[in-house]
């Protein structure tokens, strides 16, 4: 076992210990990306069924004081009504396809039974100028039919955006429902809609696109890559063993022949 002393070094003492503390460390971010894989797996299965499920009359889906699920986000709705177009906002620092930030259009959807739906008609350019109400192309009027996709309100802690207070004059930071419903004193339908069609003609705002798939396979090709990590940490560690006990043997058998030689006078 002499040949094993110099493991109880100082230097190869801390080798050791920060081997030792690497390998669980590793396992536990391997299977943090495992849950990740999962996690995005289950998001792109939901978000592909319900942007290819049968629409359904928005009714069906959501109400005044709703909040939609996870199973009924994406989902494509129709709603026919009227456009509110006096009553219509921006919706702030909003991104384009290319990445220009400008904002989005909310135009209150008016409904035969009287009840409203936000609808998102889609991305206009700020043009500079962010502190005044933009010029928003005009939709469809009279009684129109929209086809969409059904989103949740959004929230500061699931999106990120501050809900920033003294915002220009028909500016907002977040959809709400429950705030746009108090701030036009109607029956809002829980959630908003993006809209798809009719499709956005020369003028009209940009229609968001489809939300698409999370790249999952990264995260499993990350987690096969930890758990290889952890794999190969007592592998190199016991590759450093031999190598300095090679390399310590090799050292005696040089010094062996020197000291056996007889001393000259």
């Amino acid at each position: 076992m002499h040949r094993y002393r110099f493991l109880l070094s100082r230097q190869w003492v801390i080798l050791t210990l920060v081997a030792i503390a690497l390998i669980p460390t590793m396992i536990k971010l391997g299977f943090w990306q495992q849950h990740r894989y999962q996690e995005r797996t289950a998001r792109n299965d939901l978000v592909s069924a319900a942007l290819h499920a049968r629409p359904v009359p928005v009714e069906r889906l959501t109400s005044p004081g709703h909040a939609v699920t996870r199973t009924e986000k994406y989902r494509t709705v129709t709603a026919t009504g009227t456009f509110d177009t006096a009553r219509q906002v921006v919706v702030r620092r909003r991104t384009s396809s290319d990445g220009e930030v400008g904002f989005h259009v909310l135009t209150p959807l008016v409904l035969t039974d009287g009840d409203v739906l936000l609808v998102n008609r889609g991305w206009i350019p700020a043009n500079g100028v962010q502190t005044a109400f933009p010029k928003v192309p005009a939709p469809p009027a009279g009684r129109t039919t929209i086809t969409g996709r059904l989103k949740a309100d959004e929230t500061t802690a699931a999106s990120g955006i501050k809900n920033v207070e003294g915002l220009p004059d028909r500016q907002i930071m977040l959809i709400n429902s429950a705030e746009e419903a108090h701030r036009l004193g109607a029956r809002v339908l829980g959630g908003y809609v993006e809209q798809t069609a009719p499709a956005a003609r020369g003028g009209s705002p940009e229609q968001i696109s489809d939300p698409g798939s999370e790249d999952a396979p990264l995260n499993y090709a990350y987690m096969i890559q930890w758990w290889l990590f952890a794999a190969a940490v007592p592998v190199g560690w016991w590759f450093l063993v031999r190598r300095e006990i090679r390399d310590r043997e090799e050292a005696a058998a040089e010094r062996t022949p020197q000291e056996s030689e007889p001393a000259t006078v």
